[in-house]
């Protein structure tokens, strides 16, 4: 486990359980699902799927940075509703936050419930720079 490193940010909530925002296992970044909570109160952010999931990104992308990373360089990402109508309103958040040419691979799925609950949750493997 010393080659791993733990990644930190005050620009993301704290976890909530025995685990680390971010571990870097290089060449990869593995960020540990978001959800939608506030890092400066660690409240739950709005309860709507607007407000939740560009929350929720803000979290990754905090991380991404303190990783040394972002958005371009994400592999995988997963998705994890309490609700699949919100697909359409997740999906036009997630084309604005990934613009790259090569998209990376997703999956969606629809779960009864999500800690806290909160309205949605992702997790990413990204790449280093």
């Amino acid at each position: 486990m010393s080659d791993y490193k733990k990644i930190e940010t005050a620009g993301a909530p704290k976890a909530i359980g025995p685990y680390s925002q971010a571990i870097v296992a290089a060449p990869l970044i593995f960020v540990s699902g978001q959800l939608p909570l506030d890092p400066t109160s660690g409240k739950m952010v709005e309860a709507n799927i607007e407000t939740q999931i560009k929350r929720v990104f803000d979290n990754i992308e905090a991380i991404l940075k303190a990783s040394g990373s972002s958005f371009e360089n994400v592999v995988r990402y997963e998705i994890f509703l309490i609700d699949l109508n919100h697909f359409a309103i997740v999906n036009e958040e997630c084309s604005k936050r990934f613009k790259q040419l090569t998209l990376p691979a997703r999956q969606t799925v629809q779960v009864a419930r999500l800690p806290l609950d909160a309205l949605v949750e992702i997790s990413c493997i990204a790449s280093q720079v």
